[in-house]
């Protein structure tokens, strides 16, 4: 800090959302800035209630944060004022002027794209309206009448915001091995790129300007759609050890492999990750469920964290013992 990163290590699906509602509470964010586009969504838990957040950023828990759409994020309009009635956060979001907008006619040629080429989808529509915005003819936030209140430049927001030292965190959506150009698997990838220099960049922020990057490790791996998925298991399996999952934004269901340690150091390195965040330990060792200290936590547990940080070479600094956005382990100094 005061600029921090948060970007995922695998296929997505990595619990982001709480770590960054944890930051947020804990660190108390000046400001949370949403990258990507509507075709990920961020969990977070708050009081026994359940957000899946696609368009605002997941630092809303904080009410004195304030919320900001990047200016590389694609803006779904209808998904916005849904969550902004979801959220209650309407006085402390703002849409940088040139985020770029998805429209409906977008949703329908993605699944139809999808269909020809036989390459999975969400069906929002985002790789048709990044095509518009790569060929300069995207419709842009500044050009939406209805967007106009929360309309901003948040490139010098934010920028400013460094200057002055104050908390700003860069969210990332998505994970690092769906990047279009650096995840591997190609064609089943996203459409852009999802690692940390990117995540920056789509929110205006300079490389020297970002002091950590926090790179998030699921304590076993999944994803969705088709691609490749190195040691994956059936869904009987994933089933009975309790990793079976079903997407949050959008219902399908993910598959399931178990920690993969060299593609963990992998990950780590290409995105200069300065500290690591491990979330569903308890799934993995249901014991340790709820545990907000270290020494509570088993002896297989922390030989786990303790191999994570000893094959990738970067310090677990947040461990995820539980859904709740503060069933954290923190050990920050």
């Amino acid at each position: 800090m005061p600029c921090t990163v948060i970007v995922g290590a695998f296929w997505g699906d990595e619990g982001k959302g709480k770590i960054i509602s944890y930051l947020a509470l804990k660190d108390n964010l000046d400001f949370c800035v949403r990258t990507g586009s509507v075709n990920a969504a961020h969990t977070v838990w708050v009081e026994g209630q359940k957000y899946a957040l696609h368009v605002v950023p997941a630092g809303f828990i904080n009410e004195n944060c304030k919320l900001r759409v990047a200016a590389g994020a694609n803006v779904h309009v209808a998904q916005f004022f849904k969550e902004l009635e979801q959220t209650k956060a309407h006085s402390r979001i703002g849409i940088d002027q040139n985020a770029s907008i998805i429209e409906e006619k977008h949703s329908a040629q993605d699944k139809a794209s999808a269909v020809n080429k036989g390459i999975g989808t969400t069906g929002w529509g985002v790789g048709p309206a990044i095509e518009e915005r790569v060929r300069r003819t995207a419709k842009l936030a500044k050009d939406v009448p209805e967007l106009k209140p929360y309309v901003v430049d948040s490139i010098t927001e934010i920028n400013d915001a460094i200057d002055q030292g104050k908390q700003v965190l860069l969210e990332g959506t998505q994970g690092f091995m769906l990047s279009l150009f650096l995840g591997g698997g190609y064609p089943y990838v996203t459409s852009r790129d999802t690692g940390a220099s990117a995540i920056a960049s789509e929110a205006g922020v300079g490389p020297t300007r970002v002091d950590d990057v926090i790179i998030v490790f699921k304590s076993f791996i999944t994803r969705v759609g088709g691609g490749p998925l190195p040691g994956e298991i059936s869904k009987e399996d994933a089933l009975k050890r309790g990793w079976f999952e079903v997407a949050a934004g959008t219902g399908r269901e993910r598959r399931s492999a178990p920690f993969d340690f060299d593609l963990a150091r992998k990950t780590a390195k290409i995105n200069g990750a300065t500290q690591a965040a491990l979330t569903k330990l308890d799934v993995i060792f249901p014991e340790c469920q709820g545990k907000r200290n270290f020494e509570d936590l088993s002896d297989k547990a922390k030989e786990f964290v303790k191999e994570v940080e000893d094959k990738t070479g970067v310090p677990v600094t947040l461990i995820g013992t539980g859904p709740d956005a503060l069933d954290i382990i923190d050990r920050r100094k």
